[in-house]
């Protein structure tokens, strides 16, 4: 019996074949230990004798049977390594290039001219306190303005901020005059999506404080910042508007003669004269934190506009709501132009 299990073990090429050979000789039901099973049946001088000769063949056939099976897992890694091997004499393959998002590509844009003309950048709080979204950009509790605004409001009383304008006061606080600065970033507002509206989208939010600051200043800034985007053709358009952080106020708007051949005006963004009251509010901060009230007095213009408008008009994008579905048949047609 231990002759012959050795050579069917010597025989089994695979692990099933082994396990097969394991059962019939040493499983509960083995041909081995079936013999065990007989020793009862004997004499008592006879069993001890017996039993060891039983374990000996036992012992026998499970050592054959362990190296048996150290082999064929042996074997078997090798030649697992062997089919995941690499050969590093073949050509690299050749993986997909990532892009731009069209906002972010538009938010770069902006940023360079900007930069160009001496501006810093800041960034801010998207979760941010009534006071510098609202209050202290003159729109009080009471204020109509407020309504045209839907707020997200969170259980603590603050909000997701409803524009970046609220980096004018945070600045300000925070710096002190003449200062120049752009703040981009997300903002929210409660209202159903459409085409042209999400809940969430961007802004680039600008501020320019010091002495003798005007509007014509402020339109001088504008044309730059058309011409950077546009070429030196752009034309600028003002027409008096609302906002009530600014006094005078106005919507500015951009004469472009697109690749595509239609030439119109594009409506961008607000601008205005910094309202006096705002700028008293901004001192008021200051004195609470211990710094000196510096921003009474001075003037300063901000303006504020939308990436998104700018990058649907620029790529042809029908619907807003394609930069932030992500899907890779949209957005992948960008990936050679803002790779």
């Amino acid at each position: 019996m231990q002759q012959t299990a050795i050579q069917e073990i010597t025989a089994a090429d695979t692990l099933d074949a082994l396990q097969l050979v394991k059962t019939k000789y040493v499983g509960k039901s083995g041909l081995v230990t079936k013999e065990l099973g007989t020793l009862g049946k004997l004499p008592p001088e006879e069993r001890k004798t017996r039993g060891a000769e039983i374990n000996v063949i036992r012992a026998a056939i499970q050592a054959a049977l362990d190296e048996k099976e150290a082999t064929l897992k042996r074997a078997a890694l090798d030649a697992k390594l062997q089919s995941e091997a690499i050969d590093v004499t073949l050509p690299g393959l050749g993986l997909p290039s990532g892009g731009l998002h069209p906002i972010s590509r538009v938010y770069d844009d902006l940023i360079a001219i900007f930069t160009r003309m001496g501006y810093e950048v800041a960034e801010g709080p998207e979760v941010e306190e009534e006071h510098y979204n609202f209050e202290a950009l003159n729109i009080p509790w009471y204020h109509p303005a407020r309504e045209l605004q839907d707020t997200f409001w969170l259980e603590d009383g603050r909000l997701l901020r409803t524009h970046t304008s609220n980096m004018q006061i945070r600045y300000m606080v925070e710096h002190d005059p003449d200062l120049k600065m752009v703040s981009r970033g997300k903002v929210y507002r409660y209202e159903a999506t459409d085409a042209t509206h999400e809940a969430m989208f961007h802004q680039l939010e600008g501020l320019v404080v010091g002495d003798g600051i005007s509007m014509a200043d402020l339109k001088g800034t504008i044309a730059e910042m058309a011409r950077g985007l546009y070429g030196a053709g752009a034309k600028v358009r003002f027409q008096p508007s609302y906002y009530p952080f600014v006094e005078p106020g106005a919507d500015f708007a951009i004469y472009w003669n697109n690749p595509r051949g239609e030439s119109k005006w594009l409506e961008l963004g607000g601008c205005g004269m910094v309202h006096p009251n705002v700028f008293k509010a901004v001192d008021d901060l200051r004195e609470q934190a211990g710094k000196p009230r510096l921003y009474e007095g001075k003037t300063g213009f901000a303006f504020g506009l939308g990436p998104e408008r700018i990058a649907m008009l620029k790529y042809g994008i029908p619907d807003i709501r394609y930069f932030y579905a992500n899907d890779p048949r949209v957005m992948g047609q960008f990936r050679g132009e803002l790779g």
